[in-house]
């Protein structure tokens, strides 16, 4: 069946980005589940299993060079019956990345072109909802260049909804916050204006919030996924999407689906962090002091506003816990890039001695 690329989400965009490379016999494709070895991506011909070609296989250096979901690619058509191949991968115009698990700097793309991003929370009375892992997740978002929301899920089970999403508000600043319940309706038609035709959206958060759940009431049940069990004991609960795949909403728009996020850990320059703690931003610049250190030097604004009670000392514990990781990220990719130019030369050098030998072998025997 013919597949509009519009409605995947191609724009003039990934057209540039196209035409920018040779592409002469590749169709344009989008990555829409991700596998081992091989991933599905859906063009104008429908969706196929494809697979990533030698060249760009040789070509990549880091792992964010190979395909994402969500990712534009260009794809060589399959070929007696074999899957198709993926030439290139287009330029992303947003990157939801972290540092890769076990990894000192790698970057591991949880997604790509992503128009919103909602991280999710919910109001069920345990872990879930935390205004420390919504900073975190926010800052992520904030890097990649997405559009953010703070969504509520499981307000059925609040008592005080409205308290609540005024808490939230103290740590999303500008971000939208919205309390729903994908059990009972609550709230989920505040979500419409966020689910246009060709929009892709995200859901992220940890096990036990009710992503998929949110899915399944988002998509009329027309894509229902298996929902899980919460512990009664910490309300967390179990994975129940064990891959990356953006499935298709009866509204037109698209929505990325991803396990929870185990080990959240930021990844980027730090200008994220003036996004989401606006506050602490705000009150720097009224220190008496420009290299203050907000501790006990006088004429702080940030220990004053502590003091008062209009700012939350663990907020400043956290934003500082937030850039230290960023600054040592730093750190690590200086000596990594020293590291690989140094290899560089090396490469350079023996290249040079041996086709300075061979050269010389040549002249002796002749």
């Amino acid at each position: 069946m013919a597949v509009k690329l519009e409605s995947l989400g191609w724009s003039s965009f990934f057209a540039e980005g196209r035409n920018a490379i040779p592409h002469e016999g590749l169709e344009p494709a989008r990555v829409v589940r991700e596998g081992r070895d091989r991933c599905h991506v859906v063009g104008e011909t429908g969706e196929l299993l494809a697979t990533i070609s030698g060249r760009l296989r040789h070509r990549a250096k880091v792992r964010s060079d190979f395909p994402a979901v969500g990712d534009w690619v260009l794809i060589q058509p399959p070929n007696a019956g074999g899957p198709a191949l993926i030439h290139a991968v287009l330029p992303r115009r947003t990157v939801l990345a972290r540092k890769s698990p076990g990894s000192m700097t790698q970057t591991q793309v949880v997604a790509a072109n992503i128009d919103v991003v909602f991280v999710v929370g919910a109001l069920d009375g345990g872990r879930n909802f935390n205004l420390r892992r919504f900073e975190r997740y926010l800052a992520l978002v904030r890097e990649s260049g997405a559009a953010a929301v703070l969504l509520l899920n499981k307000c059925d089970l609040c008592d005080d909804i409205e308290a609540r999403v005024a808490e939230a508000l103290t740590v999303a600043g500008e971000v939208p916050v919205l309390a729903v319940s994908a059990l009972t309706g609550q709230g989920m038609a505040g979500l419409k204006m966020y689910f246009k035709k060709g929009r892709t959206t995200a859901l992220i958060g940890p096990s036990g919030v009710g992503k998929s759940a949110l899915v399944n009431a988002l998509a009329g049940d027309a894509e229902a996924k298996e929902t899980g069990e919460v512990r009664e004991n910490d309300k967390r609960g179990r994975h129940t999407t064990s891959y990356r795949e953006i499935l298709p909403l009866p509204s037109g728009a698209l929505i990325f689906d991803t396990p929870g996020l185990r080990e959240i850990q930021i990844w980027g320059d730090g200008e994220s962090l003036s996004d989401v703690f606006p506050d602490l931003e705000e009150l720097t610049a009224k220190c008496r002091f420009r290299d203050c250190r907000h501790e006990s030097e006088p004429g702080c604004a940030v220990q004053e506003a502590i003091a008062s009670g209009a700012l939350d000392e663990r907020r400043l514990a956290h934003y500082r816990q937030l850039a230290a990781e960023l600054d040592e990220l730093a750190q690590l990719q200086n000596r990594r890039a020293q590291i690989l130019e140094k290899r560089a030369l090396r490469n350079v050098h023996r290249d040079f001695e041996a086709r300075s030998k061979a050269k010389r072998r040549g002249l002796s025997s002749g």
